[in-house]
């Protein structure tokens, strides 16, 4: 399956090939098709090598991926390719923007979602709303362009690249509620900003817009979206309860991935939410209903099709930029960023701040991080490239918005570590410090006890040097064991006085509660249990895990 999915990325990554002559004969040009395909693999082949260097540099030089693959996009000369190969927008917005979307969407534990919500629908509606209108309003007067040239524009630069941001969050330690944030933003937004855009589009070609018809507009592409979303995932939840293959059933959600995306075009409404829908629906609900080694299977793979689909994108973006149209854009772009940036922040810190009337507040560091983590990235430019040709200033708008993509992912992208690193967000307390070095205590002893367990029954020990090692380990196991009890009791005794800032009790309550769900559910697979049995324990545990607070 990891060679089929290869193939279907190459297939699609050229925009435009080299123009040939017409044929003249059947075997011209099957001649003709033939060498196209040839230095189209050729092309992927050397982007792939080129891929794998990148992440061997950045890996040692602790740089973010992303950042790297744009910038080996730079090296890379057209003619260094035996095809050429671009930014196709039908094929990102078709076949990529799907697959990343639903990658994210089945990762995302609900439970988590919707203890953050509210800050995550805040962000993703009237957010991104408000970040549009102010950074269409700062780009108007600013670069002087007209009113429908720089909403479009606005609405494409409210669009963050997560993968960078989540990218800096590997590199330290970081609030679980923040990742959350930060995910469910962008799983929402992208659906929102599409909406934007096709509502922009449609008044530039109408030439008039009432407000009525962008309320019913939008209406109907989020109400419908949702609808959909639903409809497929439950429905694909049901065909996983009766395939038992993992082939099959890989096969089954790329279908429901991609198909969502295509209804959701022809119905009209939005499929970006529609994706994320039904993604939602099947990792919460349709994984729960399949083996744990079918689930890892379909878990790994649509983890390699989002890193793939993802090192392409960011490959291309480098090779669709030239250097010299940088140098000459660049104080453009800078006002560009200067303007999203203003319109981040005049969203960011009055919409969280409303938050703390109605849901737990959110520290004023992370409204930091979430301002200047605002990096643009390979959507932005495919919604550039998908613009209408009519659009006024339409190359100019091209051009602006790789500019900005570029120097965003190497500007903000190289410093977002640097600053999430200084902020320290999530500062361990002396408590917390100590229990990790009893758990890493636990951890080293019971690993040497077990290899101990292996020399011996091999016997590579003898008797007495085993039982005096293994007593050495054994009592420093008891000694941490005693310890963590005693961290434990005082816990539960004194409610009000947490272990740790992290919530640790929290955390292994929350991954002890899904291992429950998951073997409940895997017992009703079996027909070892009744569903009349195991639904009220389920909504138990369910109604636990919306009550466990997130760190």
């Amino acid at each position: 399956m990891g060679v089929a999915e290869a193939s279907l990325v190459l297939l699609t990554l050229y925009s435009q090939t080299l123009a040939e002559p017409v044929p003249e004969s059947v075997e011209e040009a099957l001649t003709a098709n033939s060498n196209q395909v040839t230095g189209l693999v050729g092309a992927s082949i050397i982007l792939l090598l080129v891929a794998t260097a990148v992440a061997l540099i950045t890996r040692r030089f602790r740089i973010p991926y992303v950042v790297g693959l744009v910038l080996g996009g730079l090296l890379i000369t057209p003619q260094a390719l035996p095809a050429e190969i671009g930014l196709n927008p039908d094929v990102i917005l078709n076949l990529f923007l799907p697959i990343l979307i639903f990658e994210a969407a089945i990762n995302t534990d609900i439970s988590r979602l919707r203890s953050t919500i509210k800050p995550i629908l805040l962000l993703a509606g009237p957010g991104v709303v408000l970040a549009a209108a102010i950074t269409t309003i700062f780009l108007r007067f600013g670069l002087g362009v007209v009113w429908i040239t720089a909403s479009a524009i606005g609405v494409i630069l409210t669009i963050t690249d997560t993968v960078s941001v989540i990218g800096a969050f590997k590199t330290v330690k970081v609030p679980g509620r923040l990742i959350t944030i930060v995910e469910g933003e962008s799983l929402f937004n992208d659906g929102i900003a599409l909406v934007l855009l096709t509502m922009i589009s449609t008044i530039h070609r109408q030439g008039s817009f009432t407000l009525l018809e962008g309320f019913e507009q939008l209406s109907i592409a989020l109400v419908g979206g949702t609808l959909l979303g639903l409809g497929l995932g439950y429905l694909c939840v049901g065909l996983l309860k009766q395939l038992n293959d993992a082939l099959s059933n890989t096969l089954l959600t790329v279908a429901i991935s991609l198909g969502t995306f295509q209804i959701g075009q022809v119905l009209g409404v939005s499929s970006a939410i529609a994706v994320v829908i039904a993604g939602l629906v099947i990792g919460n609900s349709g994984f729960n209903t399949i083996s744990a080694s079918i689930k890892v299977t379909l878990l790994n793979f649509w983890e390699y099709a989002g890193f793939g689909v993802n090192t392409f994108i960011f490959l291309l973006v480098g090779l669709e930029l030239d250097p010299r149209m940088l140098w000459e854009t660049l104080p453009s772009a800078m006002l560009a960023i200067l303007g999203y940036q203003v319109g981040r922040v005049f969203s960011i810190y009055p919409l969280l701040y409303l938050v703390r009337f109605f849901d737990r507040p959110l520290p004023l560091k992370w409204q930091h991080v979430l301002i200047f983590g605002n990096v643009k990235g390979s959507l932005s430019m495919a919604l550039a490239l998908s613009l209408p040709f009519t659009l006024p200033g339409r190359e100019n708008i091209i051009t602006l918005i790789f500019s900005t993509v570029l120097v965003s992912l190497i500007g903000q992208g190289l410093s977002l570590p640097w600053l999430v690193k200084q902020l320290n967000l999530n500062p361990p307390s002396p408590a917390a410090e100590k229990l990790e070095t009893l758990q890493l205590t636990l951890i080293a002893s019971k690993a040497a006890q077990q290899e101990l367990n292996s020399l011996f029954e091999s016997g590579s020990l003898p008797k007495s040097l085993y039982e005096e090692l293994f007593a050495n380990y054994q009592a420093r196991i008891a000694t941490a064991e005693r310890e963590l009890r005693h961290f434990y009791n005082q816990r539960m005794v004194h409610g009000d006085q947490p272990l740790e800032p992290g919530g640790y009790l929290d955390g292994l309550r929350r991954r002890l509660y899904l291992a429950e769900k998951g073997a409940i559910n895997d017992a009703v697979r079996k027909g070892l249990l009744s569903n009349e049995r195991a639904n009220p324990y389920i909504d138990t545990l369910n109604q636990k895990l919306m009550s466990l607070q997130d760190d």
